[in-house]
């Protein structure tokens, strides 16, 4: 196969797609080429492989396998395609949070087994079919008979109105208001949902509050009340034990303070005669005094100690309903006390929640007014600006050879469902109320119909040429496919869609598939495919053509098998013309 230098156009893609390598394909053996930037123009002779091209690059991307593509004698079919990216910040922010590596290039890969199983790589690593079809979405958009991706798709007519009237800045304005009402409402939602909750942990609260004020505790009560509860309950031995000690240290005749006190006499008289003796003597007279305190109070506390029942039985409730407080609120009086604290400070802010309920429902009908304004004055614009896009693509229709067909924008605002965000009962997203459809009419007096509804595909590829003429530099693929765009046209108008094509090229890769030389002397790059029979067997094949190589291409085009000089010259003028 030759191979030829990629030519870069100053295009305003965001991708391209620079190699695609086909094996084991329907007729194709093996094939591979090399993509320019610019339009990329395929030609060659009737069931050649020409569009077998295109339901290869379709395979890919990520459309549905079918066992009966493996060419004949092959245990499974090949395609492989490689995508520059570098300029693609989204498909490069999809490839890395997939975790299939990043950078400046994209490689799809693609094997279908002829038991009909398949499996997709993307950039070496084994994905499924959905993953190879989500990271390949918006890569191409591909213009053929049976196949129509993203300007078919009406997922994305919405952001083509606001690219052609250039309302992204008020998109943007209502996508911030969305999400301040979706906050709010999700904050009075809540509330609400809550309520119940609320009193039921109302109730709850004032239980505890109340259960504790009950008892009124005091810090350090617990261990006063157990050791008077322990002075009760042994009452008649602590008043025997206590009068017993003062009955020996004072009150009996050989008392320990008698005897401590001859004692200190007797030391007292000894002191007289040896002054070294003195302290000890007041030693002995003050621990005889000291005794003496001690044996009073013993006394004192022996006649005051005595069981007394009914305060025992009061001692030992109270003990019991701490008890239970601890043991419900933190194991001491403590931890009763703190939570009591805390009970009434949550219960002061839940019955402050009417207030709370009030703030919410302003805060969340204020945004509401807000996003709804904003919402409503996109809505306007955008039914402006729908009527000059359908005027507009109508006009490109009305050149390429479908005068009666007119586009219809169709801006609609679908009714909202219970628990969704409304505006004036239109559901509201982050981009409006508003839902968009490019509708078509191919003929006078027909009701409008979604694109892909069209059943001719020679008018389908024209209808996608001329919302791509539209909407050049605007849609999101960086790769344009077109199969059957000349289907039933030809002279004037072939030449038409050829510079229209032409026109889309200075904003998108173009792989352009073509029966008619007024469309390919306007490529950039020009491939022609043949067949040949080797063996039995049918093989396809493709070429880059040079400049002379094109020439003859287009004259045997224009003159069928026999080119003459006369067919020549007409090529070599329709180039020179499609180059002005």
């Amino acid at each position: 196969m030759a191979r030829a230098a990629v030519l870069w156009l100053p295009l305003r893609s965001a991708h391209v797609l620079t190699y695609l390598r086909v094996r084991n394909f329907a007729i194709i053996d093996e094939l591979e080429v090399e993509l320019d930037a610019g339009m990329n123009v395929v030609t060659g002779e009737t069931g050649a492989g020409k569009s077998i091209l295109i339901e290869a690059l379709s395979l890919v991307l990520g459309a549905r396998a079918r066992p009966e593509v493996v060419r004949g004698g092959a245990e499974h079919a090949e395609v492989e395609a490689l995508f520059d990216i570098a300029d693609d910040e989204a498909a490069r922010a999809r490839i890395e949070a997939a975790g299939v590596g990043a950078g400046d290039e994209l490689v799809l890969r693609r094997l279908i087994q002829r038991s009909g199983r398949s499996r997709a790589y993307i950039n070496g690593k084994l994905a499924s079919a959905s993953q190879l079809g989500e990271l390949a979405a918006g890569l191409a958009d591909i213009s053929s008979q049976h196949q129509h991706h993203t300007l078919v798709d009406a997922k994305n007519h919405l952001d083509f109105l606001d690219a052609f009237a250039t309302l992204q800045t008020q998109r943007a304005a209502v996508a911030a208001e969305y999400r301040r009402f979706a906050d709010a409402r999700r904050q009075l939602d809540d509330f609400r949902r809550e309520a119940g909750e609320r009193v039921e942990r109302e109730d709850l609260l004032r239980y505890q509050i109340q259960e504790i004020e009950a008892l009124n505790p005091e810090p350090g009560e617990h261990e006063t009340l157990r050791a008077e509860r322990d002075r009760q309950r042994h009452a008649e031995r602590l008043a025997k034990v206590t009068a017993s000690a003062e009955d020996r240290l004072y009150a009996s005749d050989e008392a320990l303070c008698q005897v401590l006190s001859r004692i200190g006499q007797e030391l007292s008289h000894a002191a007289e005669l040896d002054a070294e003796l003195s302290p000890l003597a007041e030693q002995v007279a003050a621990a005889e005094a000291q005794l003496e305190d001690v044996a009073r109070e013993l006394g004192a506390y022996a006649r005051r100690v005595s069981l007394d029942e009914e305060r025992l039985a009061e001692v030992e409730d109270r003990l019991d309903g701490l008890s239970r407080l601890m043991r419900k609120y933190g194991g001491s009086l403590e931890a009763v006390l703190a939570h009591r604290e805390r009970a009434e400070q949550e219960l002061a802010a839940l019955e402050h929640s009417e207030q709370r309920r009030e703030e919410l429902e302003a805060t969340a009908r204020a945004a509401e007014a807000e996003v709804a304004a904003v919402a409503r004055k996109l809505s306007k614009a955008r039914a402006r600006a729908a009527r000059k896009l359908g005027q507009a693509i109508s006009e490109e229709l009305r050149s390429l050879s479908m005068g009666e067909a007119e586009i219809t924008v169709d801006v609609a605002q679908p009714q909202g469902g219970e628990g969704e965000l409304c505006v004036d009962g239109a559901r509201l997203s982050p981009t409006g109320i508003d839902r968009v459809e490019l509708l078509i009419a191919t003929n006078r007096g027909e009701a409008p119909q979604p694109l892909q509804r069209i059943a001719s595909g020679g008018e389908l590829s024209r209808a996608m040429l001329a919302v791509k003429r539209v909407l050049a530099g605007l849609g999101p693929a960086g790769l344009y496919v077109f199969d059957e765009v000349d289907a039933g046209v030809g002279g004037a108008v072939a030449e038409v869609i050829g510079r229209k094509i032409k026109d889309v090229a200075q904003h998108h890769q173009v792989l352009c598939i073509t029966h008619l030389p007024q469309i390919a002397v306007f490529s950039d790059a020009h491939y022609h495919v043949s067949k040949r029979v080797e063996d039995g067997r049918t093989h396809s094949h493709i070429a880059r053509l040079s400049t002379a190589e094109q020439r003859e291409e287009i004259a045997r085009m224009l003159g069928g098998i026999e080119i003459s000089e006369k067919t020549r010259a007409a090529a070599r003028e329709m180039l020179k013309t499609a180059r002005r």
